[in-house]
């Protein structure tokens, strides 16, 4: 089995923070013994379990090469590292939807110091979100940054049509995908963002405490850098080297030691997503998320929150009780161990590809049973 979780708990926060596969929780015990019995003897080995990690992001991201992936610390991080890098004059702009999670505001409202407007799109009331962007974006606008999905409702971005317009118009593309990547199938070069980032710990099924970034090539050096160490130096390994240079790949945005039992772990996760298939995992989440929708729209004290085209779902859906409040039920469903999230003024399902249809249908009828209390 692929996953150990105990057998009283329906998993259903992905979204949130994931459980681990028993791949992943095996990496990190052998890291740990190893550690623990020879020490860093083995550290060669563990660079290959990097430059794997590297293979591996570059490969699900459809990147054009591992050299474009960093392995940094958070989404927050690499949204920092791009916010702060840029060249910004008094008067720029940067457009975005007005749900973003905080990360993705954040890092760019800090900006207004720098004289630089952030203009929000609602996305709820537009009927064709992506176009109210473009509309908001002028000669000034520089960067349209999104998440792939959004964290409250699960909607999900036509992200070719932003990277098109992008492209068309010179504005950069920055692309929050901690809600999509290692759940839904992601190609850079389709969408033609310009910087992705995205934690380990919630689709990716990894740990906490490592994201990864990708920076396309030509923009490498046009982020200025704010944070250095002996890790983000073109020649790593030669320690009596006074003069120095910034690394010409993404590794210079890693300015100190690696996370190496989060490498480890990460490794391990993003290749039993390869071993199962993205589009294997994908297909089985929309299943996952389709039968949630049946249950909620069969049930007349539920409605959902979430948007139901096919063309805008993800692995996240949200919907609310009728007759109490949203909370009441969140609790209840927590105390039963489903876990899952309060969320969008509603209850936040986001299943993953190995959730049975059988496990919804006891939570559904645990919802129906408090509902109709």
């Amino acid at each position: 089995m692929p996953f150990q979780l105990s057998s009283d708990v329906i998993y259903l926060n992905h979204a949130a923070v994931a459980p681990w596969p028993v791949e992943t929780a095996e990496a990190v015990r052998d890291f740990a013994q190893e550690n623990q019995t020879y020490g860093a003897t083995h550290y060669p080995a563990w660079m290959v379990v990097e430059s794997e990690l590297r293979e591996l992001a570059a490969w699900l991201l459809n990147a054009p090469s591992p050299e474009a992936i960093a392995l940094l610390k958070s989404t927050s991080e690499a949204l920092s590292v791009v916010a702060r890098g840029l060249s910004w004059e008094s008067g720029d702009n940067i457009v975005s939807f007005d749900d973003e999670f905080p990360s993705n505001r954040i890092a760019w409202e800090s900006l207004a110091e720098r004289g630089v407007e952030i203009r929000y799109v609602d996305l709820i009331s537009a009927d064709d979100p992506e176009q109210a962007l473009f509309e908001r974006c002028d000669e000034r606008t520089r960067l349209i940054t999104v998440s792939s999905v959004q964290y409250a409702n699960g909607f999900y971005c036509d992200l070719d049509k932003i990277g098109a317009f992008c492209q068309a118009n010179g504005i950069l593309f920055c692309v929050d995908a901690i809600q999509s990547l290692g759940a839904i199938p992601f190609n850079v070069e389709s969408c033609q963002a310009d910087f992705v980032m995205a934690d380990g710990h919630k689709w990716l099924m990894g740990p906490e405490g490592i994201a990864i970034f990708y920076c396309r090539p030509t923009l490498v050096e046009a982020l200025e850098l704010h944070q250095f160490g002996w890790h983000m130096v073109e020649k790593r390994g030669d320690y009596t080297q006074k003069k120095w240079k910034p690394a010409s790949d993404a590794t210079r945005f890693e300015c100190g030691s690696p996370n190496m039992l989060g490498i480890h772990a990460l490794r391990a996760s993003l290749q039993h997503i390869k071993d199962v298939g993205i589009d294997h995992i994908w297909q089985q989440i929309q299943e996952n998320t389709q039968c949630i929708i049946n249950r909620v729209t069969e049930n007349e004290g539920l409605e959902l929150v979430s948007i139901t085209e096919a063309n805008r779902r993800s692995g996240i859906v949200t919907f609310r009780p009728k007759p109490c409040d949203a909370e009441s039920l969140y609790r209840n469903l927590m105390d039963q161990k489903v876990i899952c999230a309060l969320r969008g003024g509603g209850v936040r399902f986001s299943p993953h590809y190995y959730n049975t249809a059988e496990e919804i249908d006891r939570v559904f009828d645990l919802i129906a049973q408090f509902i109709n209390k």
